[in-house]
């Protein structure tokens, strides 16, 4: 209950909301006054004997964290001070959460090992800390216990995440693309249906990472498949014939 929360904080309190762009429209309007004017409205009683009661809160700070800004309704979006944006880490960030999370683990790990992991994470830490726990439990029934170089490839090749973190749907979305399509350009909805996958997840869990590293393109006719992908791969890249010139 976002009321009793607001009336629990105290001077100088943080409140941080997670995934801010699920809020329902009615939690949004209890944040409202909270957020211009440290005040909660509560409306006691139903009916012509209705009453509006104004309750007065310390004076806090509203963090919230979203991969969706574009979801936030305007209202709210417009009551944030501060608007920044995270990129992914780099490596060597990763490589100190990495080491960092398997020694509060009581994992022993080399530092060939963290930065591994770490490579492959999509430059991600959450990605990261999902691998380190499944590579501990290979550790633990394989390896001794112990996350070094060759324990943590070993592993790593068993979940099919390949040197540059993709996943195996990572790689039925662009195979399917090369294969299927011919690279491309093919809409989204065809192509999930393509991989018998949904549409929401090729464009929120895969495509993110995919244009980042420069496998896809998105165009208004649709997903094109880059050289880097077909490289990746090894399939020989389709050369464009060049439109002839109409005034030639």
């Amino acid at each position: 209950d976002l009321a009793a929360i607001l009336t629990n904080l105290r001077k100088g309190d943080i409140l941080f909301i997670d995934e801010i762009h699920r809020l329902g429209r009615a939690i949004e309007e209890i944040l409202y006054p909270a957020m211009e004017d440290f005040s909660l409205n509560i409306v006691v009683g139903s009916g012509p004997g209705a009453r509006n009661i104004q309750i007065k809160l310390p004076k806090f700070t509203v963090i919230g964290a979203t991969t969706r800004l574009a979801l936030l309704t305007s209202p709210l979006r417009a009551r944030f001070g501060v608007v920044e944006r995270f990129d992914f880490y780099e490596e060597h960030a990763l490589q100190e959460i990495v080491t960092r999370a398997a020694w509060l683990l009581e994992v022993p790990i080399t530092p060939e090992g963290a930065h591994e992991i770490a490579r492959r994470s999509r430059g991600t830490p959450r990605v990261a800390l999902r691998l380190l726990r499944r590579l501990r439990d290979y550790a633990q029934v394989r390896a001794e216990g112990r996350i070094d170089l060759p324990v943590a490839c070993a592993a790593l090749k068993l979940l099919e995440v390949d040197p540059l973190g993709l996943d195996e749907l990572d790689r039925r979305v662009l195979e399917g693309l090369i294969h299927k399509f011919r690279g491309g350009p093919v809409g989204l909805d065809t192509l999930a249906a393509s991989i018998s996958e949904e549409s929401d997840t090729i464009m929120d869990v895969v495509e993110p990472y995919l244009l980042q590293k420069g496998f896809l393109d998105r165009t208004p006719r649709g997903r094109i498949a880059t050289k880097a992908a077909y490289d990746h791969f090894d399939v020989p890249y389709p050369e464009t014939p060049s439109q002839p010139n109409l005034f030639s």
